[in-house]
């Protein structure tokens, strides 16, 4: 085994065991926290899919927006809310979370029946990329055209989109005071 296999199944192994952390752990704030650890770890399995720009993506959007206002809403709720959510039930396999765990199962069966169906090597549109030797190498630097296309072409639609999310923090930060009772 080369060290390349070894940062991946290591990279792996944190984003699945941080995911089942995530979900299975009944402290927020340690959840909230488990949840960056796996965006990072899925950004370092992008890097080695070569998809460098999603990876940053992953970082600046998830964790670096989405995280900050998971945990802004965390800072940010009441009390009764928190205490409430500490009475719900807290079993593996209890009743409210009995439709979820069947859901997940029959999409990982889904998942593993396509994986072992399809033989990725003979897809048509992978042959077709590889006769016409269109194929992406590790020296291709894509990020730089996606980034002359936002700065020129899609500017305004990336400039709308910071607004919305703009909007939506000072919508949450709303939402979240407590008015005091007349």
């Amino acid at each position: 085994m080369n060290i390349e296999t070894i940062i991946f199944y290591f990279l792996a192994f944190i984003a699945l065991a941080s995911g089942a952390f995530v979900v299975l752990s009944q402290h927020l704030v340690r959840s909230v926290f488990m949840f960056f650890v796996t965006l990072f770890a899925v950004a370092g399995l992008y890097v080695f899919a070569l998809a460098d720009f999603v990876a940053l993506t992953q970082v600046v959007i998830y964790v670096g927006g989405v995280l900050v206002l998971l945990l802004f809403a965390f800072l940010l709720s009441s009390k009764q809310s928190l205490e409430g959510m500490e009475k719900i039930p807290s079993g593996l396999l209890s009743a409210h979370r009995l439709p979820a765990a069947i859901i997940s199962l029959a999409f990982l069966f889904l998942l593993c029946f396509v994986f072992f169906q399809i033989d990725f090597e003979n897809l048509s549109w992978i042959t077709s990329a590889k006769a016409k030797e269109n194929v992406i190498l590790v020296t291709d630097n894509t990020i730089r055209n996606i980034g002359i296309n936002l700065m020129s072409k899609y500017l305004l639609p990336l400039e709308m989109v910071s607004i919305l999310l703009l909007m939506v923090l000072v919508g949450a930060a709303h939402i979240a005071r407590r008015e005091p009772n007349l």
